[in-house]
């Protein structure tokens, strides 16, 4: 059955993938997206829907069946941007979800994300991710979180490990951890579950 699936973060690297697994799948997508956001790399097939994570506005998850959450406020921002994207941003996504009635939520979330007090160079990214995690666990919305390590742009591998087995210092492709988030969010396989992940 086709499902209305918004991704924010749809222009981003992984979230090019994602929207391209869930077209071949058959699903309607809608990229959220700024207004000034290069929208030109979207498959055509895609729908736009305008939206900034910094200030979302009431209506924006109207018509998803889905939610996923794989935006970034990128690496080269400071802790105030992360603050307004990855946290803030995510949280109120979640919220507006709820209201809507969006029957599942997505989030792609980062290895170490299960810290509530974070160490090291990515200690603020790290604890924003936490705070948006919990955020959509105490929801009652269905979730799925998927963390996994650090990303490549590498093809899909041959498989994926999910779970207490992935290795911290392992790698992760983009184009694996599209495939896990397109069936977190169409199969329900993985609903209620927080999910370290790496490629193989």
């Amino acid at each position: 059955m086709p499902m209305n699936i918004l991704i924010a973060g749809a222009t981003g690297k992984t979230g090019l993938l994602l929207t391209q697994d869930l077209l071949d799948q058959g699903h309607k997508v809608i990229a959220l997206v700024r207004e000034s956001s290069d929208t030109s790399t979207l498959r055509e097939g895609t729908d736009v829907r305008h939206g900034d994570l910094t200030d979302l506005q009431p209506g924006v998850c109207d018509g998803a069946d889905v939610v996923i959450f794989a935006a970034g406020s990128g690496g080269a921002t400071g802790p105030e941007m992360t603050d307004k994207v990855d946290r803030n941003g995510a949280m109120r996504l979640i919220d507006l979800a709820q209201g809507a009635g969006v029957a599942r939520f997505v989030m792609l979330s980062s290895i170490g994300a299960d810290q509530s007090d974070p160490s090291g160079d990515l200690a603020h990214y790290l604890k924003a991710k936490h705070d948006a995690d919990v955020h959509l666990m105490a929801s009652g919305l269905t979730y799925a979180i998927l963390r996994p390590v650090t990303l490549t742009d590498d093809d899909r591998g041959d498989d994926v490990i999910l779970g207490d087995r992935v290795d911290p210092s392992a790698k992760a492709s983009r184009a694996d951890v599209a495939a896990v988030l397109a069936e977190a969010a169409t199969t329900g396989k993985h609903d209620g579950h927080v999910l370290n992940m790496q490629s193989v």
